[in-house]
């Protein structure tokens, strides 16, 4: 069964730094492009930056280019987030996704909060 858990969550400061990760397993991880996405409070989950399985191209939303990372070990089995210069609006909960078969999986999520 395919599992993803996230961590790396936790209260930054504006302009601070934070490296999420999320751990696969359960499937191939290797073929699949992944995804994060974030749900603000109040407002609906968006997709955040997607990277490919072979060619590890990535894409992001408007919003977050030039300061979110998006990352993969294929070996580890693991996607990562690595998000600089964060603004409060980055605020909410940040969840790891993988589609397979018109199946979508998603981790519980992890908490990023940017507040002075």
């Amino acid at each position: 069964q395919a599992q993803l858990v996230e961590s790396g969550g936790g209260l930054v400061q504006p302009g601070g730094s934070l490296r999420l990760s999320c751990a696969a397993s359960g499937f191939r991880f290797s073929i699949y492009p992944m995804n994060w996405y974030r749900q603000a409070p109040g407002e609906e989950r968006e997709l955040v930056a997607r990277i490919a399985s072979h060619d590890f191209s990535t894409n992001y939303a408007d919003s977050v280019k030039g300061r979110f990372t998006i990352s993969r070990d294929n070996a580890k089995n693991t996607v990562y987030l690595q998000l600089n210069s964060l603004k409060p609006e980055d605020t909410g909960v940040y969840y790891c996704n993988v589609n397979r078969f018109n199946i979508s999986t998603w981790g519980k999520g992890t908490l990023v909060t940017v507040s002075s």
